[in-house]
């Protein structure tokens, strides 16, 4: 639900709400394909100016509006687009200034149109929309500390959420610019398997087990689909590849930062960390009994074939978790979620939970383990056994458990030190580079927000949870709305790439919580 408010030079003021409906109406989600407008005068005689422009998909094609008693058509689709308004139409179509002296409806729907009193389904919709969320947040486990942010992350990820397939998406937009004006423009639409691996520690501390139930189901289909064969690092909300990766021209892109791309090549790259991560997704459902109906021996089958394709991709070089599209390695992520992974699946088959070779297992494990190891340069974990860079991916080792205790705590301190993205505060940075290494495209300029949570929770997890919260603190400055995107950058105070990013509000919430005492503590 968002409510934008404009007061005018003369103190003229309204209100702009929108929203699309979602509440449980005879015993089913409701979510027709609609978008609602609202607009509310405030304070004196304000104006407004409307218009509806929609185009044809990539091709920008205007679509010729056909006018109606209080709608407007647009023919020449696969189903019907309608705007129904209770402004005039003649104000509408001339792009003429309207007073607005009471409310002013708007429904823009895609097939079935809204046909009855259109203030009436507005008005109860709202109503009904409100109390679903309000219902959705009553429900959530919250920490102590930071809870309107993580309440506000807690329902941006559930609105990346696909209900009908349980995908859960990067994002819900593209090609927004890493750097105004520049070319790192991709297409987050889609569901990383990565993501999943945050995703579910942060339903988890949250509580809400049916998102986290859809998305298992959505990997257990994918799993499934490609049986025995490589997986992709991300798919389409059904499952297919989000390829080719194409640039449109013709578009302009957000202040003139091109291409525009529609499509993600990403799902061509072996990124190798996957596996581990998959296996971290996977694990609850036989660590936690309230999954038990959904196990069975053909998802046993599944945990064995991915430890073995995490073993046997530790000396295979990839792209990583920053899918360089060139100049691949063995990184030192990659090795890290292969033991994290292999270390759960060990666990699983000494508990007895599921069946299988407990020795080839834990040899597979150590294998990573030591292989890790090799990254390890004067006690620090770096980009990879090949390169010496620091990569603030390695903040996860204690969030991961990594065992040993004196690699972990270096190499969090040193990420710390060299990757500061704000000079005011070089010995405490809120703010990180992901790296400062050369890439496909140069260096990175900004910094990258889940970075900042990563570091939080590691700091928090290393005994340090007030330095941890101070730096979740600062990172609040980075929007007044409780939004993340992905990038930061602290010299302009000015956000960056596709936004919001479901990425970023995992971390956030999952920093909230390592860094919150408990409840016991507090009431």
């Amino acid at each position: 639900m968002l409510e934008t408010r404009f007061t005018d030079a003369a103190g003229n003021s309204l209100a702009v709400i929108d929203f699309a409906p979602c509440f449980e109406q005879y015993g089913r989600m409701y979510r027709p394909t609609l978008l609602i407008r609202i607009i509310r005068p405030l304070n004196g005689a304000p104006q407004v100016v409307a218009s509806c422009q929609p185009v044809r998909g990539w091709s920008k094609q205007p679509l010729q509006p056909r006018r109606g008693n209080s709608h407007l058509d647009f023919p020449g689709l696969s189903d019907e687009l309608r705007l129904t308004t209770t402004m005039p139409l003649t104000y509408l179509l001339d792009g003429a200034p309207v007073v607005v002296t009471q409310p002013l409806y708007f429904a823009f729907t895609w097939g079935i149109p809204v046909q009855d009193d259109l203030p009436f389904v507005c008005e109860s919709f709202l109503q009904k929309t409100i109390q679903h969320w309000r219902y959705w947040v009553k429900h959530c486990s919250i920490p102590s500390q930071f809870q309107r942010e993580v309440i506000r992350s807690a329902l941006t990820l559930k609105l990346h959420c696909y209900e009908e397939t349980g995908a859960i998406l990067a994002a819900i937009t593209t090609s927004l610019p890493e750097e105004i004006g520049g070319v790192r423009n991709w297409d987050y639409r889609y569901c990383w398997l990565r993501d999943a691996c945050f995703i579910v520690s942060a339903f988890y501390r949250l509580g809400h087990f049916a998102e986290l139930e859809g998305l298992l189901l959505f990997l257990l289909n994918v799993l499934q689909r490609d049986d025995g064969q490589r997986l992709h690092p991300v798919y389409k909300v059904d499952g297919s590849l989000p390829l080719p990766e194409l640039s449109l021209d013709h578009w302009e892109g957000y202040q003139h930062s091109r291409p525009v791309r529609v499509g993600n090549q990403a799902a061509e790259h072996i990124q190798n960390d996957v596996y581990g991560e998959v296996l971290l997704t996977l694990a609850p459902l036989y660590f936690d009994d309230r999954f038990s109906y959904l196990r069975s021996e053909r998802y046993a089958a599944i945990f064995h074939r991915l430890a073995a394709q995490a073993y046997q991709a530790l000396t295979e070089p990839d792209a990583g978790l920053w899918e360089q599209r060139d100049g691949w390695k063995v990184h030192s992520f990659t090795l890290l979620m292969s033991w994290a992974g292999l270390d759960r699946y060990v666990r699983l088959l000494e508990e007895q939970r599921i069946s299988g070779d407990l020795a080839e297992a834990t040899g597979w494990r150590d294998a990573a383990y030591q292989a890790l190891l090799q990254a390890a340069h004067q006690g620090v974990i770096t980009n990879s056994p090949s390169d010496p860079s620091p990569d603030a991916s390695l903040l996860l080792l204690p969030g991961v458990r990594f065992p040993v205790t004196a690699i972990n705590r270096d190499t969090v301190a040193a990420i710390q030190a060299q990757l500061g993205a704000d000079s005011d505060h070089a010995e405490l940075p809120a703010f990180l580079y992901r790296y400062r290494r050369q890439d496909d495209f140069g260096r990175p300029a900004h910094a990258f927000l889940i970075c900042t949570y990563w570091l939080v929770e590691a700091l928090a997890q290393l005994g340090e949870p007030d330095q941890a919260r101070d730096i979740l603190q600062r990172s609040l400055a980075a929007n007044r709305l409780g939004l993340c995107a992905e990038h930061f950058d602290p010299a302009h105070q000015q956000q960056t790439d596709n936004f919001p990013q479901c990425y970023s509000h995992v971390g956030l919430i999952n920093g909230a919580f390592a860094v919150s005492p408990p409840w016991a503590d507090i009431l």
